[in-house]
């Protein structure tokens, strides 16, 4: 608890400390004041803040659409490739997205070229990489959930005569909610403050992410603003904590059985 606590104190301390130095700061809480706070309103801080949110919702809905879609597929139909399709996504998901970000520089530098709204500096187009990298994880991780869900359920409502969608949307997505919980959270957090593709995509500081306006503050070490950077990721924390409490009675449920069939 003690070097879990440490840090987040010590930048809490940070962000109310009005010396813009973290070194001042080492003597926790010796000066509060919210400088820092009407600070952030001089900058694109907000702007900042709005772009994260949006692009961190757009991925986390569309990775849950996307998935379910993708993993109801594999769990209750059998068609040619199935098995290699699921080995395909195991083995995808081993490696980080972040290893094929000069790829991804690239193709997008082509993509923009013939549809702008594709190419670099788009927030559309920094969605549509996310999306594609957190397909592999989380239809993997679904997929093993859609499996503990009885077919008989299914043949009932065919029986009665339901198409497949009635099926996947009325019955199989109300049952599977807690991993599409787990699953919108995750995909939440990696996207909110995920970097180095969002840095190298997004290049106006109109259309940067938190994470990248952040770097901004303290990448120069002559003009580094820690008091800035503290108060700013003690704020940026808050939608993650309150997207945390608020689906925390779906985390276990959902990790937990997906691995017991599959």
């Amino acid at each position: 608890m003690v070097y879990a606590g440490f840090p987040l104190v010590y930048i809490i301390s940070a962000a109310l400390a009005d010396k813009g130095t973290l070194t001042g700061s080492n003597a926790l809480f010796a000066h509060a004041s919210t400088a820092n706070l009407e600070g952030l309103n001089a900058t694109a801080f907000w702007t900042w803040m709005v772009n994260t949110l949006v692009i961190a919702v757009v991925t986390g809905v569309g990775t849950v659409l996307m998935g379910a879609a993708a993993a109801y597929a594999f769990s209750r139909f059998r068609f040619s490739g199935r098995r290699a399709g699921l080995t395909a996504l195991l083995v995808i998901q081993m490696f980080p997205q972040m290893l094929a970000f000069v790829a991804i520089f690239l193709l997008l530098i082509g993509l923009g070229n013939v549809v702008p709204v594709l190419g670099l500096n788009s927030k559309l187009a920094l969605i549509c990489v996310y999306l594609g990298g957190a397909l592999g994880v989380n239809t993997f991780l679904m997929y093993g959930f859609f499996n503990t869900v009885p077919r008989e359920l299914d043949e009932a409502a065919k029986i009665d005569g339901a198409t497949h969608g009635q099926v996947y949307w009325t019955i199989i997505l109300r049952l599977v909610s807690p991993i599409l919980a787990v699953v919108a959270l995750l995909s939440f957090i990696s996207t909110f403050g995920e970097f180095i593709i969002a840095r190298s995509v997004l290049q106006s500081e109109s259309n940067w992410t938190l994470a990248v306006g952040l770097y901004a503050w303290v990448a120069d070490r002559l003009d580094a603003n820690w008091g800035l950077f503290a108060c700013g990721a003690v704020i940026s924390a808050i939608p993650v904590l309150t997207l945390f409490l608020f689906l925390q009675k779906y985390i276990v449920g959902g990790l937990t059985a997906g691995s017991v069939k599959g």
